[in-house]
């Protein structure tokens, strides 16, 4: 490690903020499919025509745009998903991450000093927080939340067997990729996906393109208040990193109460290791999301025995912990513990 690598981490927000001024201005979507110049965009975006080639020039720098002419732009394959007509765009995660969570991130030393979350400390000190002001940030942390592709989350779906049992529900789903996925890779199988009411709404034409309809049941429900019954399998995928202990288990008491003796609960979550004795990239992301989780929702990332303590807190215990080929979580898997 050289003298400047920790003043190079310090200054890894720089592409974030460029990214999110360009998703913010609608730089991609007024370049589309054409050539423009600095002037055209400036209009298109309601921008200061000299501000706005800087950032065009700093956007060319790392790939996302490329200036063909001086003063001229055209938007790259790098740079397409910044636009919001594209399929699979990526200007809501931009915004999600770049701009909606940064703003938690600026309170994360007092978030540590006082173990509180960004939310808290904002209202204390009378800040208005970015989610407060953007009027479709609902919206925007909906249309991150499971709405990739299902074929983004067949890793999950292959790496456990569903077949041996007839309905899975998936808590807390989101756009229901991964209920998607386990149907498509088990057609014997039955799907439940579980959201409040707004991510079931958005939900209901991705069944229908993809042919699961008729296999798939949408119910809206607030998981902190009760899981609907009549699954044999219940999925928890990222939903419990996002709260503190007492909050999950009484989530995971609610699955509990509707779980069949010889049912299953997946977990499916992060497992950090007990002693971070080294660097490595991909344990980094899953620390990260640990002091995001702090900063965030108060929740958090847990170990293997964290993840136990927890499950026996609340009635059940842990049978397996299954990596997942290629992606930074693992399968939880839990039974209910015999009542004595």
């Amino acid at each position: 490690m050289n003298d400047s690598t920790l003043t190079e981490m310090a200054m890894g927000y720089f592409r974030s903020r460029t990214l999110c001024a360009a998703a913010r201005l609608g730089v991609a979507d007024s370049l589309g499919d054409e050539e423009r110049t600095v002037e055209q965009l400036a209009i298109a975006c309601q921008a200061d025509p000299a501000s706005l080639g800087r950032l065009l020039r700093a956007l060319a720098s790392f790939g996302v745009v490329s200036e063909t002419l001086p003063g001229s732009f055209v938007l790259t394959s790098l740079g397409m998903p910044l636009r919001k007509d594209v399929p699979h765009s990526e200007w809501a995660s931009i915004i999600f991450w770049a701009d909606l969570l940064a703003d938690s991130w600026t309170c994360l030393t007092e978030c540590i000093r006082t173990g509180e979350r960004a939310a808290v400390i904002m209202e204390r000190d009378r800040i208005a927080s970015r989610w407060s002001k953007e009027a479709d940030a609902g919206a925007i942390f909906r249309a991150v939340m499971g709405t990739a592709p299902a074929e983004n989350y067949l890793p999950i779906a292959r790496a456990w067997d569903f077949s041996r049992y007839g309905t899975v529900a998936d808590l807390g789903g989101g756009g229901g990729g991964l209920i998607a996925a386990v149907l498509h890779e088990f057609p014997n199988v039955r799907g439940m996906l579980v959201d409040r009411q707004e991510a079931v709404d958005r939900a209901v034409s991705r069944f229908e393109k993809e042919g699961l309809a008729g296999r798939c049941v949408l119910l809206a429900a607030d998981l902190c208040r009760g899981v609907p019954a009549g699954a044999d399998v219940y999925i928890l995928q990222h939903v419990l990193h996002g709260y503190e202990d007492r909050a999950a288990i009484e989530i995971l008491h609610h699955c509990g109460s509707v779980l069949p003796s010889e049912g299953r609960l997946l977990v499916i979550e992060a497992v950090l290791p007990d002693v971070v004795d080294h660097a490595d990239s991909d344990l980094e992301s899953r620390l990260m999301s640990d002091l995001n989780m702090l900063a965030v929702t108060g929740g958090k990332e847990r170990s293997a025995a964290a993840w136990r303590a927890l499950l026996n807190s609340a009635g059940f215990e842990c049978r397996s912990i299954i990596p997942i080929p290629g992606e930074f979580a693992s399968i939880v898997e839990a039974v209910p513990r015999p009542r004595a």
